[in-house]
């Protein structure tokens, strides 16, 4: 599903033996090898499902590809991507999985899809539960928002009345909650990344972690005059309040629009979300809080929650891709936990613990 998800099988309380996982990113197939060592393929879903035969797996963890319905991708209607739910759900019925987990962006629930996915579900008899969760309040240093939709078949149910996903553990600092949730404050990015010195070089080095990730790019000195126009928490339009002359034309020419183009994060705050590109500032708000530079992989990795330790495959392009489009292990291990904690506690039954991943 992504990296992150595969903390399913090495989380610290619950054992989950994979299966098998399937990707058609071969660099995400590598990634997957890399730091466990099972058996994953690199094939186009459709085709593996037309050839081969699905093992069976107590659990089935995806997550069909979210561009076609990201808010981002102005073409979504009639996006062949869209469709990539029904391979799926075809696996969780050939497989004769107790449960599934799916992962999407947080559009999808406002989908036609989304309907046909619940009633797919619905007729495979599964009790299905959905939420829209901000991975800020499992403790990661991103105010990403995601759909996680969970599915138990209700005769692997002891009662239709638990929660399957886990509670909160961290809040906005400024909501006021109950003292008797005990949560603690957000994670910011100075948490995440603040520890981490300069940059180094434009490219991947043979060097120990977490520097063989950390390194820029290597901007024209007119980028870095518009970086330094930038002050912390502003965007594009400080930019062309700052310095019209350094204004490109097409922004110019808009004076509305989104707030975190060409923006800079602020230390005491959450990231925004993550996304592939994040390396391009004029993508989104990735200025480093006081450096003039965008983000680096390495501090991109540690605000999705990523270990320094994680391997990572693949060229420039290709680790940033993952890196964006991965679910943050910091939530999937404690998606994992709560899951292995029902299984545990005997409120949800299964006749072994194995898992079929997708794992990108």
């Amino acid at each position: 599903m992504s990296s992150g998800f595969l903390s399913l099988k090495k989380n610290k309380l619950f054992s989950f033996e994979s299966v098998f996982a399937i990707d058609n990113d071969k660099a995400a197939v590598e990634t997957y090898k890399a730091n466990f060592g099972e058996k994953a393929l690199c094939q186009d879903i459709e085709e593996w499902l037309n050839q081969e035969q699905v093992p069976s797996a107590d659990i089935v963890v995806g997550g069909p590809p979210c561009q076609g319905f990201s808010l981002l991708n102005k073409n979504r209607v009639g996006d062949e991507r869209r469709e990539l739910w029904k391979p799926y759900m075809d696996i969780v019925r050939a497989s004769d999985a107790s449960i599934f987990i799916m992962e999407n962006v947080a559009n999808l629930f406002k989908t036609k899809e989304f309907e046909e996915i619940l009633e797919s579900a619905k007729t495979l008899g599964f009790e299905v539960q959905y939420s829209q969760v901000n991975m800020a309040d499992y403790g990661v240093a991103q105010t990403r928002k995601r759909a996680i939709v969970v599915g138990v078949r209700k005769n692997r149910l002891k009662n239709t009345n638990m929660g399957f996903l886990p509670d909160p553990t961290h809040r906005k600092p400024d909501v006021n909650l109950s003292l008797e949730l005990d949560l603690k404050d957000w994670v910011d990015v100075k948490s995440a990344i603040g520890d981490l010195k300069e940059p180094l070089g434009t490219e991947i080095r043979e060097v120990p972690p977490p520097y063989n990730l950390h390194f820029t790019r290597n901007p024209t000195e007119l980028s870095k005059k518009r970086y330094r126009a930038v002050p912390v928490g502003g965007n594009r339009f400080d930019l062309q309040k700052n310095a019209p002359e350094l204004t490109p034309n097409c922004w110019l020419n808009k004076p509305s629009g989104g707030t975190d183009l060409f923006g800079r994060l602020w230390w005491d705050r959450p990231s925004v979300t993550i996304r592939t590109e994040f390396f391009k500032p004029e993508k989104g708000r990735y200025l480093h809080p006081e450096q003039h530079r965008p983000i680096t992989h390495r501090e991109a990795a540690r605000i999705m929650s990523f270990s320094d330790q994680f391997i990572f495959k693949g060229n420039k392009t290709d680790i940033a891709r993952q890196i964006g489009n991965a679910v943050p292990p910091i939530f999937a291990e404690k998606l994992a936990t709560h899951i292995g904690t029902l299984i545990a506690e005997g409120l949800i039954t299964l006749p072994d613990s194995k898992t079929l991943e997708r794992c990108a």
